[in-house]
């Protein structure tokens, strides 16, 4: 199954449109010095109101499906409570075009932008966040629920945990490390209790989480090495995956942090509710040399002179998505693997009306390889979304990093289809 992914907050723009609460986004983007040249959300690509314009480039591109996000502030203004039929009305149309266009709708329920009206009460450092998400997410499947049977609950919680609360550099822009820990258990939290109410509530329903899995290789056999690499994998997956599969926090983080999250009894088997696939986010991975300066995890990541980087600066290595792949087969055994995020910035060029990025068509020909590896070898992945569909709002970085396979002038909202996806649809055609 081939496909494409956005997320609500980097796309759909309309922020102050047909009855919409803000986000913790929206505030955070709005505060002076916070993104990339004041950039936010407000208008992106405004997706909101040129969805079938972007549903006919999906169809265009012979996708199989389409993974999107929900603007919970769009449904909820206040997050929980009172209902705004005109965001819901969105979903509903969007869906409906999709399914016109024999297009799949998987939907994210949260992809980082909690609604601002709950800061006044604690937001994600509250534990009834999971609470209120879960209150979320029974209206969202009772309204899409008799279309939409695939559901991931959560999107990278490592960046809203570690990002929003210990490093700052994401939304709310919290810089405390008992809070972030007490976060990341209450999205895990959330995800188990909003598994729990999917299952209830849609019949049918293949229920998973899209994880931001940054895989890790220690700069040397040395013992310090080793030890940084080993406490730098639990930070960028254990902690997050191991819950979700039963195994509770990894021990050796716990240790060396010399902290834990508040965690109550029962929480732990919420948080291990039955899921049908585990969804990989996969960019790059991290070579980890020790370093006892960083009061962290005592470790740092050194860079590979050899090896080509992204216009993010990121190493490309698809070699580590087939490990990557493997390593998760080994040791959680999920019934079904999707490559829910996979892709690359370039610096995009609209050249006599056409955009030539070869190489982000060779990176997706050489991680899609590794993919069609893994999958030959026997680990049930079963589908690939590329990301992104449309060049957006790239969070922090604002507008100055484009991911699309269709690139978008921001001040006409031009969509372009790129190289890449002329590549992608010809790919798809042909695999079919």
């Amino acid at each position: 199954m081939w496909g494409a992914a956005t997320a609500a907050y980097q796309i759909e723009g309309a922020a102050n449109i047909d009855g919409r609460g803000p986000s913790i986004w929206d505030v955070f983007s709005h505060t002076p010095g916070k993104t990339f040249n004041g950039d936010t959300g407000d208008v992106a690509c405004d997706h909101y109101h040129r969805w079938q314009e972007d549903l006919d480039l999906m169809s265009w591109m012979n996708l199989d499906a389409y993974r999107f996000s929900i603007s919970w502030s769009r449904v909820f203004p206040e997050g929980v409570g009172r209902i705004n039929n005109k965001g819901l009305d969105f979903y509903n149309k969007l869906v409906d075009g999709m399914l016109e266009r024999g297009i799949d709708p998987w939907v994210t329920l949260f992809h980082w932008d909690s609604p601002y009206a709950l800061e006044s009460r604690g937001g994600l450092a509250h534990r009834d966040w999971a609470k209120w998400f879960a209150e979320y997410t029974h209206v969202i499947t009772e309204v899409l629920g008799d279309r939409v049977k695939n559901w991931m609950t959560l999107n990278e919680p490592l960046c809203s945990a570690w990002f929003g609360y210990y490093k700052g550099f994401f939304a709310p822009g919290v810089q405390n490390l008992q809070t972030a820990l007490n976060v990341s258990h209450h999205l895990l939290l959330g995800h188990g209790m909003a598994t729990q109410v999917i299952r209830e509530t849609v019949k049918d329903a293949r229920i998973g989480t899209a994880m931001s899995l940054t895989p890790v290789e220690a700069a040397s056999q040395s013992d310090d090495d080793v030890i940084a690499a080993r406490l730098s994998d639990a930070w960028n997956i254990r902690w997050f995956v191991d819950p979700i599969y039963g195994k509770g926090y990894p021990q050796d983080l716990i240790e060396k942090l010399g902290m834990r999250p508040d965690v109550r009894d029962g929480e732990l088997e919420i948080i291990a509710t039955p899921t049908d696939f585990l969804g990989v986010n996969y960019y790059f991975r991290e070579v980890i040399a020790s370093d006892p300066t960083d009061t962290l995890l005592g470790a740092r990541g050194v860079a590979q002179p050899q090896s080509p980087v992204t216009a993010m600066d990121w190493e490309i290595h698809a070699e580590s998505l087939y490990k990557l792949l493997h390593r998760l087969q080994r040791d959680y055994a999920p019934k079904q693997l999707f490559i829910t995020e996979n892709g690359s910035a370039w610096n995009d060029q609209v050249v006599r009306g056409e955009v030539h990025d070869k190489s982000r068509v060779r990176y997706f020909e050489e991680h899609i390889d590794a993919v069609m590896r893994a999958r030959n070898e026997g680990v049930p992945v079963d589908g690939y979304f590329a990301w992104s569909l449309l060049d957006n709002f790239e969070w922090g970085f604002g507008y100055s990093k484009r991911f699309g396979l269709v690139h978008v002038d921001y001040d006409s909202l031009k969509r372009t289809p790129k190289l890449s996806a002329h590549w992608y649809r010809d790919f798809i055609q042909q695999a079919r």
